[in-house]
């Protein structure tokens, strides 16, 4: 049995190893702001005589594993590195796994899911996760073209043909990359990714 000071300084030990993951978290928060913030910048070039554009951000966030989703579908696919270090990953297998069972994977996501913005406004829409995502607008939310990821739910038209679909296409964001939506009515508009259709966003424009 340990006497207080063995107990002090497992304590003390403990609370070392805390701070340390502490800080690790926040720094790894602290470079992904840094890298959306710096991202977004070139869109905010002043447009209409000097005045700048107003941009709204939205995030494409996922959490695959390299080693599987690169074993299934080709070297570099999933290019999560950080992440799968501190492994806060999902494998190939637990995402269809996960999305078959009607609960996908809260992982994949777009941040913000709602927006409300003034007409005019560009949304730059960028992927900081590992992998491909798309940006579509649809009429309804629904199903993407891939039957294993639709948790039960219809191919919504605007997803119909996958990357075949040119429409579809152009509104794809591959790792590091970005687009931007211009020209909104006003009114509501839904955006989801064809490929993990739980990826929605409402975005309301006044």
């Amino acid at each position: 049995m340990k006497n207080s000071r063995g107990q002090r300084q497992d304590r003390d030990q403990n609370s070392k190893e805390n701070q340390m993951k502490t800080v690790t978290i926040r720094l790894l928060a602290t470079l992904f702001i840094a890298a959306v913030t710096l991202g977004f910048v070139p869109a905010a070039v002043a447009q209409n005589k000097g005045k700048p554009a107003s941009v709204a951000q939205v995030v494409a966030l996922d959490e695959c594993d390299p080693f599987s989703f690169n074993l299934v579908l080709g070297p570099d696919f999933c290019k999560n590195v950080s992440i799968g270090i501190l492994g806060y990953t999902t494998t190939f297998q637990d995402l269809f796994a996960q999305a078959a069972a009607g609960t996908p994977d809260p992982g994949w996501d777009f941040e913000p899911d709602v927006l409300n913005v003034k007409q005019g406004t560009t949304l730059s829409v960028v992927d900081q996760g590992g992998e491909p995502h798309t940006f579509t607008e649809v009429a309804k939310f629904g199903g993407g073209f891939i039957d294993g990821l639709n948790a039960g739910e219809a191919t919504v038209p605007e997803c119909a043909g996958g990357f075949k679909n040119v429409a579809v296409a152009k509104t794809r964001i591959i790792q590091g990359s970005q687009l931007q939506v211009t020209d909104l009515s006003k009114g509501e508009h839904l955006f989801e990714c064809c490929i993990h259709p739980w990826m929605r966003v409402k975005v309301e424009v006044k």
